[in-house]
């Protein structure tokens, strides 16, 4: 028996694991982490650490925790000021859709404007720092999505948001459900079947229920669904699919999806990260091999500075007992 504190925090650390694996094989193509690793079984890096994917999660977790659970956009974007705005120093790492809604909010717009007038609004940036939102949404996938696009806006719009709900969706689904096929169809409903962000999921968990082999399934995802023609790998739609089809050529196991996102390149942090989020919440944080959740349990704060010393294990408490007094109270 799985605990809900278990899958709560295995959520999180899950999230956080998978960013810190990928971050050295992000923007590598299939070939090249082949040449150069053959199969990343475990942390490459002597000092492995998550990267801005974990630190925005934690800030996300931050404004859902001050608000209730239910924050308007205006206070997501009054959060970002004061955390992001006015931070003193770069953000290490940051991604172009945070840092054009961090300089949307620096010259006076407010959500949804400083995600919709942004030229990378379909980023996957919304959908890596989406899964407390699924905490706290603990077996609603729906609720979880309509809160998905409240917190998104401030920093992205239109398939951007679909990504960050189809994340939230899955794992608001995993923390309730032991089969992975239930998270997949959560995740799926939560997206327009006929949007961009749609259409490519559905073709990667289709390439993902196809394969049994995990390394022929991201042979395929790769050739598939990545966008070559694009300079950078953080497409929304491209990494979440990716992240699904992982997920789903994995069957839901949290050590084969994570791994899987790291050994696909293109956005592999995020994309590790992302399938992580499910797979920890489906299985719990026992999941999570205990010498990976030991080494990434507390936040750097390269990116975002108001994050450092971040204890994920405790940050999972205060959510847990959030939910506990919202069901309570419902």
């Amino acid at each position: 028996m799985i605990s809900s504190f278990e899958r709560v925090y295995g959520a999180l650390i899950g999230q956080a694991v998978g960013d810190a694996l990928g971050a050295p094989t992000e923007g590598l193509t299939r070939a090249q982490i082949i040449d150069r690793y053959g199969w990343v079984s475990d942390f490459v890096d002597d000092d492995p650490a998550g990267t801005d994917d974990t630190e925005y999660a934690v800030l996300t977790a931050r404004i859902l925790l001050d608000h209730d659970g239910q924050p308007t956009p205006a206070q997501v974007g009054d959060a970002w000021t004061d955390n992001l705005v006015n931070q003193v120093g770069g953000f290490y790492g940051g991604g172009f859709s945070e840092m054009t809604a961090i300089n949307n909010l620096r010259a006076g717009l407010a959500p949804p404007v400083t995600g919709s007038d942004n030229h990378e609004m379909w980023s996957d940036g919304a959908a890596m720092r989406i899964a407390p939102v699924g905490i706290l949404c603990a077996g609603d996938p729906v609720a979880a999505a309509e809160l998905a696009a409240i917190e998104a806006q401030v920093s992205h719009a239109k398939d951007g948001i679909y990504c960050a709900q189809v994340i939230a969706a899955g794992v608001a689904a995993a923390l309730t459900t032991d089969s992975w096929q239930d998270v997949v169809e959560a995740a799926l409903a939560a997206a327009p079947a006929d949007s961009w962000t749609g259409r490519t999921i559905r073709r990667a968990v289709d390439i993902g229920s196809a394969n049994d082999d995990l390394p022929t399934a991201l042979d395929e995802l790769y050739a598939r669904i990545s966008i070559f023609h694009y300079p950078f790998a953080d497409v929304g739609p491209e990494a979440t699919a990716l992240a699904m089809g992982v997920f789903v050529a994995a069957r839901g196991e949290y050590v084969p999806a994570v791994l899987g996102g790291t050994n696909i390149g293109r956005d592999a942090d995020t994309i590790a990260a992302m399938a992580g989020s499910m797979a920890g919440a489906l299985h719990g944080s026992q999941a999570v091999p205990e010498q990976w959740r030991q080494r990434i349990n507390v936040v750097r704060g390269h990116c975002i500075a108001s994050t450092a010393d971040t204890d994920l294990a405790d940050l999972a408490r205060t959510l847990h007992a959030t939910l506990l007094a919202r069901k309570a109270s419902s």
